[in-house]
């Protein structure tokens, strides 16, 4: 039995050195023009809740949210017609649909909405690449297939949909949502691309601090913040079920 524990161990022990170490840098103090960090402080948090990224925290909970109630509401259809159509035709299209998402990596599907959003493929009437409109699209596309799934999964079992269906489907509701809205909270490459830089969330700023401003501290900060805020929707769902519970 200790054996099969083994691997696991392993990856928890690697994962837990990872964010040890992100925790450290998050608390060191960052001294502009070195790479060399200073002693013990808590200003990288205290610079996260700065106005100058106060908006860009805001802006990443708002999409976030919104992403999460658009993919619940265009999936929960799709995942039901999965779940309950009686043709294995119709029901082996929709689950290949699903999947082929998860067939192409996630800039290639990016640089695909790039041209779809700039007027190469659509012209919109409205501005859409370069927009928060335009990364709202694209976040609510890759989150799709993993609520259908997990609404899919949850559907399946349960019949009568008003009074058994719906509510015997919440779990699934609760999981796909928190999973999409703890994805898109630590969300890059779409609004990197999607975004053209206009659009930043908490990702694309941990970015700028690494990379081009290499502010490792400040870097570390925001990622503890992203870290903290999955934690937090873990340990409420955990409660939550846990009151449920019979």
């Amino acid at each position: 039995m200790r054996l099969l524990l083994a691997p696991a161990v392993g990856v928890v022990a690697v994962f837990a050195a990872a964010l040890a170490a992100l925790l450290q840098y998050s608390v060191l103090e960052f001294i502009p023009g070195s790479l060399r960090t200073g002693g013990f402080t808590l200003a990288n948090f205290r610079g996260v809740i700065a106005p100058r990224y106060l908006d860009h925290v805001w802006d990443t909970a708002l999409l976030s949210a919104a992403t999460t109630v658009l993919a619940l509401v265009a999936s929960y259809p799709i995942a039901y017609a999965l779940a309950r159509t009686p043709s294995h035709r119709i029901r082996s299209w929709l689950l290949v649909l699903t999947l082929a998402p998860f067939f192409t990596g996630a800039i290639v599907r990016t640089y695909a909405w790039m041209l779809v959003l700039g007027n190469t493929v659509v012209t919109w009437p409205v501005p859409m690449l370069f927009t928060e409109r335009g990364v709202l699209v694209g976040l609510v596309h890759f989150s799709m297939p993993t609520m259908i799934l997990l609404l899919a999964a949850a559907i399946s079992h349960v019949d009568v949909f008003w009074r058994v269906t719906l509510p015997l489907s919440m779990p699934g509701v609760v999981a796909g949502s928190l999973i999409v809205f703890a994805w898109t909270f630590s969300a890059f490459p779409t609004p990197e691309l999607l975004g053209g830089g206009k659009v930043k969330m908490i990702a694309n700023v941990v970015k700028d601090l690494a990379l081009d401003s290499f502010n490792w501290p400040g870097a570390a900060a925001f990622a503890m913040l992203a870290l903290a805020v999955t934690l937090a929707l873990l340990a409420g769902l955990g409660r939550l079920a846990a009151g449920r519970a019979p």
